[in-house]
């Protein structure tokens, strides 16, 4: 490379970082009043989970998965496939149940976050599911587990006495490598109070 040409480079580079810096700060001015812009650089964020407001820094990249994980050590959100396919990072959003590596952390500032430690009791009991899938060995590696149960303490609330095959779809989303899904449909029925395998 001749001199010419690297400073012919290092102008184009320059005048292009110009533009674009540009092109941001009149995207910024054009915008709506109310609309708040994060990045591109870390910025601190205020994330309410499980009852309690933590302040973290993050980039805007960041999801509610790894902010969860990495960022306020709450590991029992387990990541499996981070693609949205296996469900193993369910938490709830506002109550609704959501798969944490598909969710943005910025998209959860003022919004409830409850994970699965946040689904014990305030008296440190376990939730029934919980209880349940210990009784029945609803877990062999656990790495889907802490998905699992919230998938089906999210049935039995909208559901309190849900049948098989409604149990079998509402955890059709959460893949279980080691197989354990009839110990996961008897362990729902018994913390429903139904009988097991009663259709």
């Amino acid at each position: 490379m001749t001199r010419r040409g690297f400073l012919k480079g290092a102008g184009l580079t320059a005048a292009s970082s110009a533009l674009l810096e540009g092109a941001q700060t009149l995207h910024a001015e054009a915008t709506p009043d109310g609309v708040t812009h994060y990045g591109p650089r870390e910025f601190t964020a205020t994330l309410k989970v499980n009852g309690q407001t933590h302040k973290l820094l993050m980039e805007p990249r960041t999801t509610l998965a790894d902010a969860l994980r990495n960022r306020l050590g709450l590991t029992g959100t387990k990541v499996g496939c981070d693609h949205g396919a296996c469900s193993a990072c369910t938490v709830y959003l506002d109550g609704l149940p959501v798969n944490s590596c598909m969710v943005l952390a910025v998209d959860a500032i003022g919004h409830e976050v409850t994970t699965i430690e946040g689904l014990t009791f305030s008296d440190n009991k376990l939730h029934p599911v919980q209880e349940a899938f210990i009784r029945h060995d609803a877990m062999q590696c656990g790495f889907c587990t802490p998905g699992m149960v919230m998938s089906c303490a999210a049935l039995l609330r909208e559901n309190p006495h849900p049948t098989e095959p409604e149990v079998r779809m509402a955890v059709s989303g959460n893949l279980c490598r080691c197989g354990t899904y009839p110990h996961v449909f008897a362990a729902v029925l018994d913390a429903s109070g139904s009988k097991v395998g009663k259709e």
